[in-house]
């Protein structure tokens, strides 16, 4: 029985699928067909293609930091870092240094140097204890005017001399420092002069012969040397207003017309060089021994003034004493600021008995002859830096 179909017929109907086979899922992908290249043709001789390599990108990248902002004030403005304490004091310590360095390199460099201390010579003294400073007072009028001279009476007498040999004495040991007057009329061997006053020696040769002269004579070996003139003397008092002294009697020189009233009293730069060279005056009957024992008196009022802390704290009396420094002082080549201010430490005490001050023993007022036995004793205590013997001093 056929139902129209070509099942089964050879009409080709619609063949069930073989046992075993799956049936196809959909349309048949036809695949495009590659030809074969020909032996000897140009693709055929292209080389094979390397495998490209492969990129790499770029390490990732950190983004930029954030920049802070600066804490805002309420108003929206920026901070300003303020300073503590101890970076405005450490501060004003610097500025403090540096002008104190300043100040100190400006002294320094300013002071007048020459050249004071001989050099090796046969005979020379040995450095012995201690060290031993040579202070001389000029009476050189250089820089000075008519007008100055008449102020400070000087007179106008030429040359050099000097009017004031000191020879300070500082030990190593606890031994008090020693200010010794070396009268200026003692007649002393003067290298290559043969003997006369001591103070010619300055007039023969300046201060290496002084330094030479005063060397052989004590046979103490000098190691620094200072030297002032009039005009820096009296520009110094100025400077710190003066310096207070005890005047016992009326001084009145007849020489110079010079008049010191009595009692404690003031000294202006005038009045003091007439106090430290008068010797023509009834209150100073001993002459030369009277004249240098005033000069050692107020080297100790000075140096008490000085070292005052009404002076040192005052800018008024500071400023112009630093001024007044270099053109009232001399020193050695060799010597430095930091010598002298150990000199004005050692010489403190001169005020209240912690300096031995003295003058070398002589037979009599005039000063011309020194006392040899108690010389000798003197200068061999200060070699050795022992006490002085009680009979060797002198007012």
């Amino acid at each position: 029985m056929t139902y129209g179909g070509h099942q089964g017929g050879q009409g080709g109907g619609h063949r069930p699928p073989p046992p075993g086979r799956r049936p196809p899922q959909g349309p048949r992908r036809q695949q495009q067909a590659q030809m074969m290249p020909v032996p000897g043709s140009a693709r055929a001789r292209q080389a094979p293609r390397s495998p490209q390599p492969t990129r790499v990108g770029p390490p990732p990248q950190q983004p930029p930091p954030r920049r802070e902002r600066p804490p805002q004030s309420p108003q929206g403005r920026p901070r300003r870092k303020r300073w503590s304490f101890g970076k405005v004091l450490l501060s004003l310590f610097l500025v403090f240094v540096l002008f104190v360095g300043a100040v100190w390199f400006y002294l320094d460099s300013s002071i007048t140097r020459i050249d004071a201390l001989p050099d090796d010579y046969e005979g020379r003294p040995a450095a012995a204890e201690g060290t031993n400073w040579l202070l001389v007072g000029s009476d050189s009028r250089e820089g000075l005017d008519e007008e100055q001279m008449a102020k400070l009476s000087t007179g106008d007498a030429g040359g050099r001399r000097t009017d004031t040999i000191m020879l300070v004495h500082i030990p190593d040991n606890d031994t008090p420092p020693t200010l010794l007057s070396l009268p200026r009329d003692s007649r002393v061997e003067i290298p290559g002069h043969g003997v006369n006053k001591i103070n010619a020696a300055f007039a023969f040769g300046g201060a290496p012969l002084l330094t030479k002269t005063v060397e052989q004579a004590t046979g103490l070996r000098i190691d620094h040397y200072a030297e002032t003139g009039f005009g820096g003397f009296a520009n110094v008092v100025d400077a710190i207003g003066g310096v207070e002294m005890d005047i016992p009697n009326e001084m009145r020189d007849t020489k110079t017309g010079i008049v010191i009233p009595a009692g404690t009293q003031t000294l202006d730069g005038a009045q003091a060089l007439g106090f430290v060279r008068m010797r023509y005056s009834d209150a100073t009957p001993r002459s030369d021994l009277d004249r240098v024992a005033n000069q050692r008196k107020f080297i100790g009022a000075l140096a008490s003034e000085i070292a005052s802390p009404a002076t040192l704290l005052n800018p008024f009396d500071v400023f112009p004493l630093l001024g007044a420094v270099p053109d009232a002082l001399a020193l050695d080549t060799d010597d430095h600021l930091h010598h002298l201010v150990g000199l004005a430490w050692a010489m403190r005490g001169i005020g209240d008995g912690g300096v031995v001050t003295t003058t070398v023993p002589v037979t009599s007022s005039s000063a011309e002859s020194w006392d040899p036995a108690k010389s000798e004793a003197l200068f061999e205590a200060l070699r050795t830096d022992s006490p002085i013997p009680e009979d060797a001093l002198m007012d």
